[in-house]
């Protein structure tokens, strides 16, 4: 049974490395001792060590050690064997290029689908969605597929952004990328707003936070989704 946190972003505005969540967390990897993180996305082009310190910093504070997966010979067996995972930030292609890399996709999908306690966070939010042609990132490098880890229904728009009224940028809205994919794909997209995370339990999916998420379906009126539980078969 599924056991997840998928959360648009690791700070809020004015806080620290997921801090605004750590209450959370707590509930959430209740009893873990040791969590796997899997630095591969690399925010800023960080190191594996260096961006591995700051999540340990962060889970100290609720008394849990953090590994990070480039520190075990068999990355494989690490996820097979976590108690715990969480998947970090950063660039999602280089993400999705690394854990097709070391071929885990399988294996970190099978962890999760079986019940292993799950954190995402932007990038780590985007790979748990049917594919990863949502993601806001720049293509650094080309990843073997684009398909993900499919335990969400539909793909993420993590860090989503509305139009800003009287705002003088003249680039495309994350509203008109989202439905320039509508035209070659049929997935359902689930905007995900700043300090708003799903948690994901068996087949249920909740919306928690202190936003509502925008949902965009192929050919339909994009939606507000309230606080709370999502009936996601209706929009699938």
């Amino acid at each position: 049974m599924k056991n997840m946190i998928i959360a648009s972003t690791s700070t809020v505005f004015g806080s620290g490395y997921l801090e605004y969540i750590l209450p959370t967390l707590k509930v959430h990897f209740k009893n873990v001792k040791t969590l796997l993180f899997i630095p591969y996305a690399r925010p800023s082009g960080i190191s594996y060590a260096s961006y591995t310190a700051i999540a340990k910093k962060a889970f100290v504070t609720i008394d849990i050690n953090v590994k990070g997966i480039h520190e075990y010979e068999n990355p494989k067996n690490a996820v097979v064997n976590a108690e715990a995972i969480f998947t970090g930030g950063g660039n999602t292609f280089e993400l999705v290029n690394q854990l097709y890399k070391q071929d885990i996709v399988g294996s970190l999908k099978q962890v999760l689908e079986s019940g292993t306690p799950y954190l995402g966070t932007s990038a780590g939010s985007n790979i748990c969605g049917v594919s990863m042609m949502n993601t806001n990132d720049m293509p650094i490098v080309y990843p073997p597929s684009f398909t993900t880890l499919g335990c969400l229904p539909f793909n993420i728009n993590a860090h989503y952004l509305d139009p800003e009224k009287g705002s003088k940028h003249m680039g495309e809205t994350r509203e008109t990328r989202i439905k320039e994919f509508h035209v070659f794909n049929d997935t359902p997209v689930l905007g995900l707003r700043e300090g708003s995370w799903l948690e994901v339990i068996g087949e249920n999916i909740i919306l928690r936070g202190n936003h509502l998420a925008r949902l965009f379906q192929k050919n339909k009126k994009a939606k507000e989704l309230q606080i709370g539980a999502l009936d996601w078969k209706n929009f699938v």
